[in-house]
């Protein structure tokens, strides 16, 4: 009998977008198959379409891509008593041993074994996938795949940040960065009742902060971002910052911007920055973290905030595409004319 194929995606680098018919896969001793529903594009994803990936299992092109997963279980494998086919899920992106102290707490991205689903196995950006049943996410009734696909990561990781900062109604929060992770932060910060204040470059971004709920925009393009900040705050400084972007010139924006015993959080992957110790953190003493992802028993309360707070979180996503469209999505997505962008089947 011949096996059933389906469509995936694969990146070979230098830019190059393959649409393969391959089997679809058969889920071993703890594992289910997924049938896919959306699968959003991120960042990171552009170091596979570039060929410049650290990870071993993608420096070849032989994986498919998509971290960022949710779908319908088709199929589950033996000994998986927890789901069942037809359980609508999200996937979280890492894999880990299961046994030490990391995983068990949740964080399954701190283990040392780690390993990343669209770069160490194969991820979302297909018909199917075949993931460890522990790594599904059930969904509550009022999330949609799309919003599903979105909030493993964007909101996912906002949430978590926003948390273990204790963000509330008593702070003025300000995002620098307004892509996808500086949106889904506005959103997250309303949902808290913050007043938040949105940092960026771009006025489309800017503006589209406008419509998730930020009280404040500022272009640090026209205006000087510290002055703005100080006639909002009349002249104490922000409770909190958060930076999305990566950019050294944000980080010490947000490090500049908050009053004594502020706290700052850094999400955008930046490689190395400059600081002043004394005058940003020591005379201040505030507190500063790095933030990355969420703990795997935290979705369930993530999922329940979006629909309890009915966050927009569609308004992320710029642009749908088909799994066939896979080379315009990418290409479109690296040029950045998208913003948000999802696969949905």
């Amino acid at each position: 009998m011949a096996k059933k194929t389906m469509k995936a995606v694969f990146l070979p680098g230098d830019k190059k977008v393959e649409i393969r018919e391959v089997e679809i896969p058969t889920p071993g001793p703890g594992e289910v198959l997924v049938q896919l529903k959306a699968s959003a594009i991120c960042r990171s994803d552009m170091s596979l379409y570039y060929g410049t990936s650290v990870f071993e299992g993608t420096k070849t092109g032989c994986m498919v891509p998509g971290h960022e997963p949710a779908g319908i279980i088709a199929e589950v494998g033996p000994g998986v008593s927890k789901f069942k086919v037809g359980d609508r899920v999200a996937v979280y992106l890492a894999i880990g041993c299961g046994e030490c102290p990391h995983c068990k707490s949740g964080y399954k991205m701190f283990c040392k074994e780690f390993k990343c689903i669209g770069f160490d196995s194969h991820g979302g950006d297909a018909d199917y996938m075949v993931v460890p049943a522990e790594n599904c996410m059930r969904l509550p009734d009022g999330i949609s795949f799309v919003t599903a696909a979105v909030s493993t990561d964007a909101i996912g990781t906002l949430y978590h940040a926003q948390k273990r900062m204790n963000i509330s109604g008593k702070d003025i929060l300000v995002i620098f960065g307004m892509g996808p992770m500086g949106g889904a932060g506005v959103m997250v910060a309303k949902g808290l009742g913050a007043t938040v204040v949105a940092v960026d470059m771009i006025d489309e971004r800017l503006e589209l902060a406008k419509e998730l709920g930020a009280d404040y925009i500022i272009n640090g393009k026209k205006m000087n971002v510290q002055e703005e900040i100080k006639r909002i705050t009349n002249g104490v400084g922000a409770d909190a910052a958060i930076d999305c972007s990566g950019n050294p010139y944000a980080e010490n924006d947000a490090l500049d911007c908050v009053k004594p015993h502020g706290r700052v959080a850094f999400i955008g992957e930046c490689k190395e920055t400059t600081i002043r110790p004394s005058q940003q953190l020591i005379r201040k003493q505030i507190t500063v973290m790095g933030s990355w992802y969420f703990p795997i028993q935290e979705f369930d309360e993530i999922a329940e905030f979006i629909v309890r707070k009915n966050l927009p979180v569609e308004k992320l996503v710029t642009h749908k595409f088909k799994i066939e469209e896979a080379e315009e999505a990418f290409r479109l997505f690296d040029e950045r004319k998208t913003e948000k962008a999802v696969f949905v089947w």
